[in-house]
């Protein structure tokens, strides 16, 4: 049987026989993307085969269905285990993106190791489509990981990915990279938005029928999306990102989709000579460079998923030498910046206007809870002031736009975390609970201002 493949619009759904510049349905331009023809088959060979599967459907009431017999298969990394919700699920396919250079292979390969090492009669498949196997045995030695629960392929046809996954049983397959394999029934190059449709499709079936989890490394654009067809992301289970500055060693690990558990958890690695390193206390490595007696500097605890982390927010504030001020911010929000900038000019007195503001959160992490204005506020004006924010004081709480310090969520976890690092003040809003001993209880964002800088 001959396989067809038409252009069909992302936008609209037309469909042509040859690829166009611009969609003739909608007008939309580069929106035009080849996929198999699903009419190229017979009409009565297409209606015997519906007839066929319609009455092998097998349906199940769902309070039959026994929920504890899918367990949790354990990666061996606390860090990953918590990001992915405890673990990987059978017949789960996951997506792992990142910058280059970030150590994607290099977890994955770890990861690889550990789950050979659990099953000996079902080693893991670690496919590779950018390295050779020689290659993966160097990293490996690098690394000093033990290769024995390995079965390694350089393999770029998703069709014999497959009968390779049919072959060895695996424990758990490696994809390394979704970019680079292919499928006979396309004709574009690899990496496409087609092939990369249709192949992780491929795979996504394949995880679903032998209950086998499969882990695929996806590329990045400039813009730090991970590349390839939107609907690629709909198509996984989880979605994982692996996030770091190229400056530092530290890597967070964030689920920006997952089914199986919550999208706020957060891992921590250190990546050394050796490998990646699991980071159990972040909050003491991200304030272990900080000088407490620096203008510009504060600690604000705020919370990834169900964990408590104290971070160091930096702001430099100097006159400008432009007609237009520069507002700069590196891990925090800039439009939330030009909002903390207005507050503070006009419900806390300080003068911003002609200046230039650069804030930094340090480390190399983003962070978006929104408890860290009341901090950000804090190390500018310490910067404007050159004063200090006396040691031992930290700062939690979201600002509103009439200078008020709103509540925030887990206040009682984030000042136990403060206190459990030596910091004896903690600056944050009312609390309709019982009174917490350390914290400073603020209204509005003037008094704090004035009681630490006069």
């Amino acid at each position: 049987m001959k396989i067809r493949t038409v252009y069909r619009c992302s936008s609209c759904g037309h469909s042509a026989p040859k690829w166009m510049g611009r969609c003739p349905g909608c007008g939309t331009w580069e929106s035009m993307i080849e996929e198999v023809d699903a009419t190229s088959t017979a009409k009565g060979t297409a209606a015997k085969r519906r007839a066929q599967a319609v009455g092998s459907v097998l349906s199940t009431p769902l309070s039959d269905v026994q929920a504890d017999q899918a367990q949790r298969i354990p990666t061996g990394m606390v860090e990953l285990d918590r990001v992915l919700g405890g673990g990987l699920m059978p017949g789960s396919i996951v997506l792992v993106g990142g910058d280059p250079g970030m150590g994607k292979s290099t977890l994955m390969l770890q990861l690889a190791a550990y789950a050979g090492s659990l099953a000996a009669e079902r080693p893991c498949l670690y496919v590779t489509g950018e390295e050779s196997l020689h290659q993966i045995k160097q990293r490996a030695e690098r690394l000093g990981i033990s290769a024995n629960g390995i079965v390694a392929a350089s393999e770029t046809s998703v069709e014999r990915i497959a009968a390779l996954i049919e072959h060895t049983s695996p424990s758990l397959v490696v994809v390394d990279s979704v970019q680079t394999i292919t499928t006979d029934l396309l004709e574009s190059s690899a990496g496409s938005v087609a092939q990369v449709r249709e192949c992780t499709s491929v795979l996504t079936r394949i995880a679903k029928r032998s209950g086998i989890p499969i882990i695929i490394i996806g590329h990045v654009t400039k813009d730090g999306m991970i590349a390839g067809p939107k609907v690629l992301e709909h198509m996984v289970d989880a979605v994982l990102q692996f996030e770091g500055e190229g400056t530092y060693s530290y890597r967070v690990l964030r689920a920006l989709k997952n089914r199986y558990g919550s999208t706020n958890e957060l891992g921590v690695f250190d990546m050394t000579s050796t490998g990646l390193r699991e980071v159990h206390n972040p909050s003491e490595v991200l304030l272990s460079n900080r000088n407490a007696n620096e203008p510009g500097t504060a600690v604000v605890a705020v919370i990834e998923g169900t964990r408590p982390l104290l971070i160091e927010v930096q702001a430099l504030v100097s006159p400008t030498g432009f007609s237009m001020p520069q507002r700069v911010s590196t891990g925090y929000d800039a439009k939330r910046l030009q909002m903390i900038l207005a507050v503070l000019e006009k419900r806390g007195g300080v003068q911003v206007r002609q200046s230039d503001v650069f804030v930094n959160v340090a480390g190399g992490i983003a962070v978006q809870d929104p408890a860290i204005d009341l901090g950000v506020a804090v190390a500018i004006t310490s910067s404007i002031m050159d004063k200090p924010i006396p040691n031992g004081v930290a700062f939690v709480g979201e600002l509103g736009l009439t200078g008020e310090v709103r509540r925030v969520a887990y206040l009682e976890q984030r000042v136990s975390e403060a206190v459990r690092l030596g910091l004896d003040q903690i600056y944050a809003p009312k609390s309709g609970d019982a009174k917490l001993s350390n914290v400073v209880p603020v209204e509005r964002l003037s008094p704090v201002l004035a009681a630490l800088f006069g």
